[in-house]
């Protein structure tokens, strides 16, 4: 079993409180708070992260499947957005959007969106994440 773990510390009050995000690894260490939350401000936020993790999950996974099948990619690249909303007096992460392109030899359009859904489902985060809907788009690069 693999174990992964980051931390985050949180101090004062929702508005004008600030917190420190940082990676198990070391790889990332970093302020959040209110505004780079809710607003535009600066620092990072716990969907800006979710949306990294998921991003690069998904990339490996796809990666995986079509390299499984004989199709190794020299690229993928996948951008995702998780938006957050109001719903009555708190916060949901509503949709999770997936955008990825990949250059592939050798492999036409419907094999490759066949895989790009596979990895959807199949990616450990995705799973982890199956409460709000996660749409993907993916286009084959040539």
């Amino acid at each position: 079993m693999i174990v992964r773990k980051s931390e985050a510390e949180w101090k004062g009050n929702l508005r004008e409180g600030s917190g420190r995000v940082k990676l198990g690894s070391g790889a990332f260490e970093g302020p959040y708070g209110f505004r780079s939350r809710f607003e535009s401000g600066p620092g990072t936020n716990p969907e800006e992260l979710i949306a990294a993790a998921h991003a690069g999950c998904y990339s490996m996974a796809l990666s995986a499947g079509l390299s499984k099948s004989g199709h190794a990619p020299t690229r993928v690249h996948t951008a995702a957005k998780v938006q957050l909303e109001q719903t009555g007096d708190s916060f949901t992460i509503t949709r999770i959007d997936l955008e990825t392109e990949a250059e592939v030899p050798g492999i036409d359009d419907a094999a490759f969106q066949q895989h790009a859904e596979a990895a959807k489902k199949g990616c450990p985060v995705s799973k982890a994440l199956a409460g709000p809907q996660i749409h993907l788009k993916a286009r084959l690069v040539r």
